[in-house]
Formats: C-alpha cells, sequence, structure tokens
C-alpha cells in the first residue's frame, strides 16, 4: 500500500479545489493547475483537506498511481498558493545571464551566446551569477532549469559550468607531472 497516497492534503486559505470524474483542479491566489484522476482513484474533500482512497489495492498499476495522483494534486496545491523555485547559479570566468522579456541570453565560454526561450508560466531573474526560476508548476520549472543546466554542466577539474545553488560537484585531481 501507498503510505505517501494516505497522508491527507491541507487546503490553505485562498486555494479552492473542484473535483469531477477524472480530473482535479486547484485555483488559486497564482493561476491554475489541473491533475488527472485515474479510474478506481477517489478524492473526496473534507473541511480543509482532501483525502485520495484507492478501490482496489490488489491491482498493481493501481497502487503505483495512487501515490503518484496525490503526489501531483499536492503539488498543484503548493504552487497555487506559494509557487516553486529552482535557483541556478553560473561558475567561470566570462560566464554571464541576462534576462530580456522572456528571453534568457547566456555567455557561457562558447563562441556565441546561447539564447533560451522561457515557456509560458516560468519567468527568469537574473543577478550577476544566479538565475532565479520561478513558476507555479513544479515539472515545467524544474525541467527548464535542467535544460539550462544541460548547456553547460559542471565539469570536474575546475568546476567551471551551470549548477544548482547547494549541489556538490566531485572535484578530481589534475594530471601529474
Amino acid at each position: 500500500m501507498s503510505r505517501i497516497g494516505l497522508q491527507p492534503i491541507s487546503i490553505p486559505a485562498g486555494v479552492e479545489v473542484r473535483i469531477s470524474k477524472n480530473e482535479v483542479t486547484v485555483k488559486g491566489p497564482k493561476g491554475e493547475l489541473s491533475s488527472p484522476l485515474y479510474d478506481g482513484i477517489t478524492v473526496v474533500q473534507e473541511d480543509n483537506q482532501l483525502q485520495l482512497s484507492c478501490a482496489n489495492m490488489g491491482n498493481k498499476k493501481l497502487k503505483s498511481f495512487f501515490g503518484l495522483c496525490r503526489a501531483l494534486i499536492a503539488n498543484n496545491v503548493t504552487g497555487v498558493s506559494k509557487g516553486f523555485e529552482k535557483t541556478l547559479e553560473l561558475r567561470g570566468v566570462g560566464y554571464r545571464a541576462q534576462a530580456q522579456g522572456k528571453k534568457l541570453n547566456l555567455s557561457l565560454g562558447f563562441s556565441h551566446p546561447v539564447e533560451y526561450e522561457l515557456p509560458e508560466g516560468v519567468e527568469a531573474k537574473v543577478e550577476q551569477t544566479k538565475i532565479t526560476l520561478s513558476g507555479i508548476d513544479k515539472q515545467r520549472v524544474g525541467q527548464v532549469a535542467a535544460e539550462i543546466r544541460a548547456f553547460r554542466p559542471p565539469e570536474p577539474y575546475k568546476g567551471k559550468g551551470v549548477r544548482y545553488v547547494g549541489e556538490y560537484v566531485a572535484m578530481k585531481e589534475g594530471k601529474k607531472a
């Protein structure tokens, strides 16, 4: 049995939840998100909490979707009330970033600047060598951060590249003469 799926989801003030047959829609001060509901999984709203239940725990596939549904709905509730944030750090001589509307202009040591078009629902703030990505959809914010990091991942000898703030990069020793 999924331990995550059994935990109730608390709904903060100002967040409205609509439950239909195959979808849960969450609306809050920052926006609106929806998550799919799989057959056999039901959601009940009592006071300021959502409780999920699974009809047939013997079905392995349904049991695995039980925890997933709860996690997706909980992320939507958090996203529309507080939002999500990822911070990237640029390390290297001459590595810079500039936010120009919905575009992120990156200088990462290539012969040309890298232009990244930000998707709908994700905003970027740049402060010197830090890029802060924010939005209401946790998956989209994480995907954008991973795509920006993939342009120049941190290399293990000097540590240059794009990394998450607080990320540990195992440093290797150079050649010995």
